[in-house]
Parts: structure tokens; C-alpha cells; sequence
């Protein structure tokens, strides 16, 4: 990913935390020299300095067939913001969009135990819903080992990581400000969301 370095988020925290936060995510894999994806709710970890993503396709979908062949990408991406150039205090000037994106590259295991394949569900059951465990418990063992077995449990060990925040830092402080209000008025969620990345990126100048 092309990354000018005002726009670099260097922190690998911040990128995880974002991850966290965006966690519906686009997983990559090249199958002869073609590009396949899935869109995936993912479980982000970071320990000891290393990034793990867990998730699980449904079997029939043969994209996990590539996990374990050769390196994935996944693209963590969501709230972007077009930046009108009313904002600006010159007239020479062009409209751009705001964005963040967290590009995860590493290499996938698929995970075989059917316990830990369960661990996953659960896992990703209390990250999304976890009222939702209670009636989990209460299902039948052969019902969830069946459904279980229709999916495909993995997990990617990242081994390099991108992440980009362009959020304005080559404008002014005021042009930065003006787009922060301007954003903040809009009925728009991704936008409220850029300008309050924005607040935080200009608090910590």
C-alpha cells in the first residue's frame, strides 16, 4: 500500500486497535495468478508483539483451500470521508478523501481439533453477541458439532503489517479544523467517525 509518511500510523497498537474496532475484513488469496476474496468477521489478538487474526469460512466456500499455500493479505478498512475543498484557505485546491486502512499480510494455519474449531465459535460469539452464549450453551452437542463441521476454522500469523491514516496532516491547522466541523455537522456516520479520528490525530500533534 502506498504510504507517504504523514500519513503512516507507526504505532502497531493503534493499528491493532482499529482492527479491534473494524473487524469485518477482506481476505485476499491469488489462485493461479487470479485474486480471490471473502468478507469475514474477524477475532484480532496481539501478544508478545505478535498479531494473530482467527475467523472460519464455510466449507463450501473453497477459498480456504488457499490458507495454508501461500502468504494472505487482509484489509481492515471502514470509516472514509470526502474532503470538499470549500475547507481549504486558498482557492487552489482539489477535493480528496480521508481514510484509514490496516493492510495484515502473514501466513494461514488451518485449525483441525474440533475443539479448538468450537473455541473459535465461542471465541467469536462472545466478541459479537455474548448474551448470545447462554442459548449457545443450551444447544444440542450434535447440533453444534454439526454446524462445526460445515465450517472451516484458521488463523493468519501476521509478518507484516500496513497502516495508513490520511486524515489531512498536510493541511493546515485550520483547514484541519474547518473539515473537522464541517464532518462533525454531517448526518453521515463514516464521516462523524473521520472527524473524530481527525480530533485525536490533532491532539496528539
Amino acid at each position: 500500500m502506498y504510504i507517504p509518511n504523514t500519513n503512516l500510523m507507526s504505532g502497531k497498537s493503534e493499528a491493532v486497535e482499529f482492527m479491534q474496532r473494524f473487524n469485518f475484513a477482506t481476505i485476499i488469496s491469488a489462485k493461479s495468478d487470479f485474486p480471490m476474496a471473502t468478507h469475514l468477521p474477524f477475532l484480532v489478538s496481539f501478544k508478545d508483539d505478535i498479531i494473530i487474526l482467527t475467523s472460519h469460512f464455510a466449507k463450501a466456500n473453497e477459498h480456504w483451500k488457499l490458507i495454508e499455500t501461500d502468504k494472505i493479505l487482509v484489509i481492515f478498512s471502514e470509516p472514509h470521508a470526502y474532503i470538499s475543498p470549500k475547507n481549504y484557505e486558498k482557492k487552489l485546491n482539489v477535493p480528496t478523501w480521508n481514510y484509514i486502512s490496516v493492510h495484515a499480510y502473514g501466513q494461514g494455519r488451518i485449525i483441525n481439533d474440533q475443539e479448538n474449531v468450537l473455541k473459535v465459535l465461542e471465541n467469536t460469539i462472545n466478541t459479537f453477541e455474548s448474551e448470545y452464549m447462554h442459548q449457545w450453551d443450551l444447544l444440542p452437542h450434535d447440533y453444534k458439532d454439526k454446524m462445526s463441521k460445515a465450517i472451516v476454522a484458521f488463523e493468519v500469523r501476521v509478518t507484516d503489517l500496513q497502516a495508513k491514516k490520511k486524515l489531512s496532516q498536510n493541511k493546515t491547522e485550520a483547514e484541519r479544523l474547518n473539515i473537522i466541523d464541517s464532518l462533525s455537522k454531517s448526518a453521515n456516520t463514516n464521516e462523524h467517525l473521520i472527524a473524530d479520528y481527525m480530533k485525536k490525530d490533532l491532539s496528539n500533534i
